[in-house]
C-alpha cells in the first residue's frame, strides 16, 4: 500500500513508499464497506424518499461563496490547467481545422464522419489501461503512463503537421489514411485521459480539481482563438465570375486566403502538448506540488481513502442509489455534450445566419473554461442544485436540437430575435452542463475508492454512444438538412 498523507504540523509530506497503480474495482469500492453506501440516520429519516435521495435540505453547505479561494497554490493552479489542456486539444484541434482539410482530402465534406469513427476507436486505450489494470498480474504504473499517453499526443501533432495532406489507395480508392491513423492516436491520448488524468487529480486537495477542468476547456477554446487568428470562419464574399446570356451575373462565394496553413496549426498544437507535458512532470515531482496533496491514502492505484484535512470539507458519503443516479446523469450529460452537440451545431445556429453560427461556435467554446472559473468562487456540492441545473440543461438541449432537426427553416430563421436566441441557448448550455459536470466529479471525487475512475469510464462510455448515434443520424437519415450558404 502506497500513502500520501499531509502532516497535521507544518511538516512537507511525505513520499510515496512505491509506485501508484490503477484498479477498476466495483461501485460498493467506493466506500470502505458496503454499510457506507446505506443511507445515514438524521432526523430527516422521516422525510420522503424523493427528498433523501436528493439531499433536499441537507445538513451540510449546499454552495459557499468563497470571495476568497481557500488556501491554495496558485503554481499548482498553473499546472494543473496546463496538464488539463493535454487532453482533448488535439482531437478538437483537428475537427476545427476541418474547414481547411476538407478542401485537400479526397473525402471532402464526408471526411468528418470518418474521423468521428477514427476518434471512436481512440475508446481502445481505455478499454486497455482497464483490462490490464483489472485483469493482468503486473499492474501499470500510473504515472510513467500518463507520460506515455502524453507522449502519444504531443508526437501525433507533430505527425499530423507533416502528414495531414498524404493519401493512400485502399480498395482503388484514395483515403487521407495517415490523417486517420493520427486521428486515432490522437483520440487514444483523448479518451484514455478520462480514465486516467482525472483519477490523478484526485489525490490533490479538492480546489486543484476545478483549475484541471479549466485546462481541459481551454483544450478546446485554444485551438479555437488559433483557427480565429489563422482566418477559419471567416464568411468571405460574393464575387461576380460571369454573366449569362440573359444578363444575370453568377456571383461565387470565394473565402480569403487563411493567414498561416494547417502545418503551422498543428505545430501549434504540439507546442501546446509539450507544455502540458511539461505542466504534468512538474506537477508529479515539484515538493510544492506534493505539498497540496489531499490526506488521502492510495491503495491499489487510484482507490483512495480521504482522511479529515482541517480546510477540506467533511464529505457526506452517498447512498448506493444516489452513486449510481449520479454516474448515470454525467452519462447521459457526456451522451449529448460530447458525442452530439459538435455535430448538430451548424444545423442548429447556421440557418440564423454566418455570423449566428460562428458566435454561437465561439461563445460556446468560451463558456466552457469560463464556467470552471466561475466554480472556483462559487462552489456547491448539492444533488439538489445538480439536478435542477440538468433540468435547465436538458430545456436548452430540447430548443437546439429543435433548430436543428427543424434546418434549415427552424422558427425565427429571419429575424434578429431568432439568431439572438440561438447564440445565447448555445452559450448558457454548454456553460451549464460544464458548471454540472465539475459539481458531479466534485461530489464523486469525496467519495473515494474508484469513483473517479468510474466517472472517466461513463464519461467515455456515453460520449461514444452520443457519437455513434449522431453519426447514423446525419448519414443514414433525413433529420438533418444543412443550411446552404449562397450568394
Amino acid at each position: 500500500m502506497s500513502r500520501y498523507q499531509r502532516n497535521r504540523g507544518a511538516g512537507s509530506p511525505t513520499n510515496p513508499a512505491g509506485p501508484v497503480y490503477g484498479v477498476i474495482s466495483t461501485l460498493d469500492d467506493a466506500s470502505p464497506s458496503p454499510a457506507d453506501f446505506a443511507r445515514c440516520s438524521s432526523p430527516e429519516a422521516k422525510k420522503s424518499e424523493l427528498s433523501l435521495f436528493l439531499n433536499w435540505g441537507g445538513p451540510h453547505k449546499n454552495m459557499e461563496i468563497n470571495p476568497k479561494p481557500r488556501n491554495r497554490s496558485w503554481v499548482v493552479d498553473v499546472l494543473a490547467i496546463f496538464f488539463g489542456i493535454g487532453t482533448w486539444l488535439g482531437v478538437n484541434g483537428t475537427f476545427i481545422q476541418l474547414p481547411l482539410l476538407v478542401d485537400e482530402a479526397p473525402e471532402g465534406w464526408s471526411l468528418p464522419s470518418y474521423l468521428s469513427v477514427m476518434v471512436q476507436i481512440g475508446n481502445l486505450g481505455p478499454l486497455l489501461y482497464t483490462a490490464i489494470q483489472k485483469y493482468s498480474p503486473k499492474k501499470l504504473n500510473d504515472g510513467w503512463t500518463i507520460h506515455g499517453v502524453l507522449l502519444v499526443g504531443a508526437i501525433s501533432c507533430l505527425l499530423t503537421a507533416f502528414f495531414y495532406n498524404k493519401t493512400a489507395s485502399v480498395a482503388g480508392t484514395d483515403h487521407s489514411l495517415a490523417l486517420f491513423l493520427l486521428t486515432c492516436f490522437t483520440a487514444l491520448n483523448a479518451c484514455t485521459s478520462s480514465v486516467l488524468f482525472m483519477p490523478y487529480m484526485g489525490r490533490f486537495k479538492e480546489q486543484y480539481m476545478v483549475t484541471y477542468f479549466i485546462g481541459e476547456g481551454l483544450s478546446g477554446l485554444l485551438p479555437s482563438v488559433t483557427a480565429l487568428i489563422q482566418g477559419i470562419g471567416e464568411s468571405g464574399d460574393c464575387v461576380l465570375v460571369n454573366v449569362t446570356e440573359s444578363g444575370e451575373g453568377v456571383y461565387e462565394l470565394q473565402k480569403t486566403p487563411p493567414r498561416f496553413d494547417t502545418r503551422v496549426f498543428f505545430l501549434i498544437l504540439f507546442a501546446l502538448m509539450v507544455l502540458a507535458y511539461v505542466g504534468y512532470t512538474l506537477l508529479n515531482s515539484l515538493p510544492l506540488a506534493r505539498k497540496e496533496y489531499a490526506q488521502v491514502t492510495v491503495s491499489e492505484g487510484n482507490k483512495y481513502v480521504y482522511g479529515e484535512a482541517d480546510n477540506q470539507p467533511k464529505a457526506e458519503k452517498l447512498s448506493k442509489g444516489q452513486y449510481t443516479y449520479l454516474l448515470l446523469l454525467i452519462g447521459a450529460i457526456s451522451l449529448f455534450s460530447n458525442g452530439m452537440f459538435g455535430s448538430i451545431q451548424s444545423y442548429s445556429s447556421a440557418p440564423y445566419g454566418s455570423q449566428a453560427y460562428h458566435l454561437s461556435a465561439t461563445l460556446s467554446v468560451i463558456a466552457n473554461p469560463v464556467a470552471c472559473f466561475m466554480a472556483m468562487f462559487l462552489h456547491f456540492t448539492s444533488l439538489r442544485i445538480i439536478t435542477v441545473l440538468s433540468i435547465l440543461a436538458g430545456l436548452l438541449t430540447s430548443y437546439v436540437f429543435t433548430t436543428a432537426a427543424l434546418s434549415p427553416l427552424p422558427p425565427l430563421h429571419d429575424q434578429t430575435v431568432g439568431a439572438v436566441l440561438v447564440v445565447t441557448a448555445w452559450t448558457l448550455l454548454v456553460g451549464i452542463v460544464s458548471y454540472t459536470k465539475l459539481g458531479i466529479t466534485t461530489v464523486m471525487r469525496a467519495q473515494g475508492g474508484q469513483s473517479l475512475v468510474w466517472v472517466g469510464a461513463i464519461t467515455q462510455l456515453g460520449s461514444a454512444i452520443g457519437a455513434v448515434a449522431i453519426f447514423f443520424a446525419i448519414n443514414y437519415s433525413d433529420l438533418f438538412q444543412a443550411a446552404q450558404s449562397n450568394c
